[in-house]
């Protein structure tokens, strides 16, 4: 009887720290909610071979005022979207995170435009938040699973996955393109910061692969008085309906757990210049259409 009461108060103990753990997760993951003047530093730190020729890409530093919304709120998933404020408070939709728990479906960037979904077991996410990041059209970008960390005052989520080249180096760079992330959210008592630690790699289509360099980056989100972001919040008010009725068109793809394979224009534009035309009133069926022209079937 002693035994089985023990057994009875670890497993109930167990199953507390879980649900401790959980609360502690999305109290972190909602903390990058808020207004916040971001910097962004990004420098490239070692070269693999040496090559008299190569040219590193130069330092990255800038500077941005953002707004990240919380989208949606559920005991499982929170949608956390990004805006940028630019100028005479211009507004950039930027790029979006989901996080989900114990998520098992993944689609892993490959190259070029192609995602590969792939499936793992429940035990291997258990007590794991998936981060699903987004491009700022709301097309794949990269994913990764990972427990949030909390010891000794410190609040943090970490895991490595591929990813496409980020924007500031998709024009200047083309002898690579894979950027293997070691992503690393934190946060802290300013705000949040997002540290990376990249490999430039040089993927062929057999999946072997040559790193070219290595780049550590650095964004600091420092947390302000919400009224500085009034301008995006009203943007979000005004358009949110048609990103929806876009998230929605992309999740009807995700949910066939399939390969996804994208064109890089339709009509000499990128799909985000399509859908930035828009006006937040669109109709589904027109955001549909769009999105459908992009898909390699």
């Amino acid at each position: 009887m002693k035994r089985i009461t023990l057994l009875a108060l670890l497993i109930g103990s167990l199953a507390f720290g879980q649900k401790s753990n959980k609360k502690e997760d999305i109290k972190a993951i909602k903390s990058m909610c808020g207004c916040y003047e971001v910097k962004f530093n990004f420098a490239e730190t070692f070269q693999k071979e040496k090559d008299s020729t190569y040219k590193a890409s130069p330092v990255k530093k800038d500077y941005g005022l953002e707004w990240v919304e919380l989208v949606e709120d559920a005991s499982d998933k929170l949608v956390l979207q990004h805006l940028l404020i630019v100028g005479d408070d211009a507004i950039v939709k930027h790029w979006r995170q989901d996080w989900i728990y114990e998520n098992t479906n993944f689609y892993q960037f490959f190259k070029e435009k192609t995602w590969k979904f792939e499936q793992l077991e429940a035990k291997q996410v258990k007590g794991q938040w998936t981060q699903k990041v987004y491009q700022v059209d709301d097309s794949p970008r990269y994913e990764g699973t990972a427990s949030w960390v909390h010891v000794d005052g410190k609040h943090y989520w970490m895991n490595t996955t591929d990813a496409p080249l980020p924007r500031r180096e998709h024009t200047i760079r083309k002898d690579y393109d894979v950027l293997e992330r070691r992503n690393i959210h934190e946060i802290t008592d300013y705000g949040w910061l997002h540290e990376q630690d990249n490999r430039k790699i040089a993927r062929d289509d057999n999946g072997k692969d040559i790193e070219i360099a290595q780049e550590k980056g650095l964004d600091l989100y420092i947390k302000v008085e919400d009224s500085k972001c009034l301008a995006a919040q009203n943007y979000w008010k005004e358009n949110k309906n048609m990103w929806k009725n876009v998230r929605d068109k992309w999740q009807t793809f995700f949910d066939k757990n399939q390969t996804i394979h994208l064109e890089k224009s339709v009509d000499n534009k990128p799909l985000f210049m399509h859908l930035f035309d828009l006006k937040g009133d669109t109709p589904k069926a027109e955001t549909d259409k769009i999105i459908d022209s992009f898909v390699k079937r």
